[in-house]
């Protein structure tokens, strides 16, 4: 079994899978609304000049998510 990841600690250009969401309420469903749900493919594409967000590939679209909430995120990288 692959090991798991925070999504904050992937390097540019990643790709990883959504194994589990670590948030409670309305960011856990903010999150589940852009599309981020167990077994989700994701990749970090680029980091904001000041360091404090990151924006990611999920599914079709782009999203900046904060780094302190993409700690919430436990990802796996496929082998």
């Amino acid at each position: 079994m692959p090991p798991k990841h925070r999504l904050s600690t992937l390097s540019k250009g990643t790709c990883a899978i959504v194994v589990d969401i670590l948030a409670q309420g309305t960011m856990r469903r903010r999150l589940m609304d852009i599309g981020l749900t167990p077994g989700t493919p994701v990749q970090p594409l680029f980091v904001s000049l000041s360091g404090g967000s990151v924006a990611y590939q999920i599914r079709d679209s782009v999203f900046a998510l904060r780094t302190c909430d993409a700690n919430s995120i436990i990802v796996e990288i496929p082998q």
